[in-house]
């Protein structure tokens, strides 16, 4: 292998590593001393240490490898590198968070303000996953079996077949934990996913604008000198009127989206605007690759 993708392996390590080992804390230090639930093969991990005292670093374990050899058959060693690496981190860093708390190192956040340890769960879960999922990294258990099924069967998406799991799991705990605990685990497992959206998409936003005008060349160039931004035209036709008209693309910083709704209106009153929000924007002027 060459330097330079052992330093694109590398880069993607860190911060997977990095975030198992926030996931692992959340974990330890605000779901299982408050007796909520988490989804996937970790929620039964948990849900086996709240029965039987099983350590969740070895049921994260054992349970995944037997997914592991059934991903790595049918979707190929490539595929499953960063989902065993993410897998084997967790399992380290949840056995740290075990020894630490046992130690004393880390003593847990168990509080009767259980709403309060529920939105610090959502968040700290939320932030690990995100970091795992940004960099090309899983947890395994659920997404292992989400990828496999579908492959196996096209008609189910893995988004579908990942919540069927995770409500199977958290529906489950319901035979064993308090009602009001489920229902805090629902909100931590809100939470968790618009923070995982929040850090894999970017807290960076921007604003992307389509202008349907007639005028397009006005446009892309007060645009060009006013905010030294560029602009794409794409051709189009109306669907009722057969006119031909230009599609003015561009995308711009949210603090400049006023100066471009003054720029289009002043230009082509008519004009037909689309403003939507935009992620992760890479490319000059915005975010380096």
């Amino acid at each position: 292998m060459s330097k330079s993708n052992w330093i694109s392996h590398l880069k993607n390590t860190l911060p997977i590593a990095a975030g198992t080992a926030v996931y692992a804390f959340g974990l330890h230090y605000f779901i299982i001393p408050n007796e909520l639930m988490e989804g996937g093969l970790t929620g039964v991990a948990v849900l086996l240490k709240y029965l039987l005292d099983i350590p969740t670093s070895v049921t994260t374990l054992v349970a995944n490898i037997p997914l592991f050899l059934i991903g790595w058959r049918v979707l190929g060693a490539a595929s499953m590198m960063y989902t065993i690496l993410g897998t084997l981190l967790l399992s380290g860093w949840l056995w740290v968070m075990e020894v630490a708390v046992v130690t004393g190192s880390l003593e847990p956040f168990k509080t009767d303000d259980v709403l309060l340890a529920t939105l610090y769960a959502g968040v700290t879960i939320g932030a690990g996953l995100g970091l795992v999922f940004r960099f090309g990294g899983t947890t395994g258990g659920a997404d292992i079996l989400a990828r496999v099924l579908h492959k196996w069967r096209r008609g189910w998406s893995i988004g579908q077949i990942i919540l069927c799991v995770d409500v199977l799991v958290i529906g489950s705990s319901l035979l064993f934990l308090p009602r009001e605990k489920v229902l805090y685990t629902l909100v931590a497992v809100f939470i968790a996913s618009r923070v995982i959206d929040f850090v894999t998409e970017g807290a960076y936003q921007a604003k992307a604008f389509l202008v349907v005008t007639t005028r397009p060349d006005a446009i892309a160039e007060r645009i060009t000198k006013e905010l030294d931004r560029s602009a794409t035209m794409i051709p189009a036709r109306g669907a009722y009127s057969r006119d031909d008209k230009q599609i003015v693309y561009c995308v711009v910083n949210r603090h400049e989206v006023r100066q471009l709704k003054t720029i289009v209106k002043s230009a082509d009153p008519d004009a037909f605007l689309i403003i939507s929000d935009v992620h992760d924007v890479i490319g000059e002027g915005f975010k380096p690759y």
